[in-house]
This record gives structure tokens, C-alpha cells and sequence, in this order.
């Protein structure tokens, strides 16, 4: 599903890859929706598992969201997309407990995100204007965006360089040697 999407596999691509026999997925996965649905939850269980990681450091603000990035980073690393970005193109012929994975998923990584950037504006180690919400959905769309372009250029160092600039722009007034990140 992170190569051709949800609607682009099938349950012969998955037996084929897994040395499994097609009747013996239908047997665990009824419908494909449910085996849609339970790959999302573990997609997901699997990056809360990575934001939580990144929780249990001390690190300050600016270096856990360089942290989020790298998560995106090495997805685009391995040839694939982030699974939700590309269920998000694919949403209005996706079955509803796939929709609704898909925007929990979502919506987990904002708030973390917003809480990111809420507890490093009280350290004063980002600076941005507005609602923390406002920019941690920033930062989604435009991690999800870059993927999607880098991918469609075959350009990873494209989606490395609108990382670098997001992140300096959620930094702030700090100088622009401060400002430099890498993924």
C-alpha cells in the first residue's frame, strides 16, 4: 500500500510477497477493508510507538521535530510514502474504517506536533505566530506534500530541502546559522 496505495494491491500481491497462499489471508482478513483497517492501526501504533521515542528523550523542541522529519525521511528513504499521505489521495474510494485510521492518524500527529510546538514556545526554542494547531497541520500538509513531489521528481533531496526550509521557518527570528537543519 505505500508503493501503489489502496487501491493498487491486491490480496495476490500480498500472498506473493509474504509466501502465503491467497486463501489463508482471506482466512485472518475477510475483506479487504479489514485488512486495510488493521494495517493502518499497526501503521500507526508503530509511529506513536516512534513519537513516544522521541518523547522519552530529553531533547528540546527544534530537535524533536527534526526528529518527525527523519521519521518521514527514511519512509521516502525505502521508495515509499508515508501510508496515511497516500490514503489521504486516495480517501473518497476508501471503505469507512479506513477513513477513519487514516484520520486518527492524522489527527494523533497533530496534537503531538502541537504539543511540540506549544511546550517550545514556552522555552522560547521555535518561534511562530498563530495557534500551535494551525502550525502543527502545517507541517503535516507540507511533509506529506513534499513527499508526494519528491516522489513524483524522483528527488528525494526535494522533499530534504522543503523539510530544512519548515523547519527554519518554525524556528523563527533565530539567525540563519541557527536556522540550519539537516534530515
Amino acid at each position: 500500500m505505500q508503493v501503489r496505495g489502496y487501491n493498487g494491491f491486491s490480496y495476490a500481491d500480498i500472498a506473493e510477497s509474504m509466501r502465503l497462499t491467497k486463501a489463508s489471508l482471506h482466512y485472518h482478513f475477510p475483506s479487504k477493508a479489514e485488512l486495510g483497517r488493521r494495517l493502518m492501526e499497526r501503521y500507526t501504533g508503530n509511529f506513536l510507538a516512534a513519537l513516544g521515542r522521541i518523547d522519552a528523550t530529553d531533547a528540546n523542541a527544534r530537535e524533536r521535530l527534526s526528529r518527525y522529519v527523519s521519521i518521514y525521511a527514511d519512509v521516502l528513504a525505502n521508495k515509499r510514502m508515508c501510508l496515511c499521505g497516500i490514503l489521504a489521495a486516495e480517501y473518497a474510494t476508501l471503505p469507512k474504517s479506513v477513513k477513519a485510521e487514516v484520520t486518527r492518524f492524522f489527527d494523533a500527529n497533530e496534537t503531538w506536533l502541537a504539543g511540540v510546538l506549544e511546550q517550545g514556545r514556552r522555552s522560547k526554542d521555535v518561534n511562530f505566530g498563530g495557534p500551535a494547531i494551525e502550525t502543527a497541520r502545517t507541517i503535516t500538509a507540507s511533509l506529506e506534500g513534499a513527499m508526494m513531489l519528491a516522489r513524483a521528481y524522483d528527488d528525494a533531496e526535494r522533499f530534504h530541502r522543503a523539510a530544512r526550509r519548515l523547519l527554519a521557518d518554525v524556528a523563527g527570528s533565530r539567525s540563519a546559522s541557527e536556522r540550519q537543519v539537516t534530515t
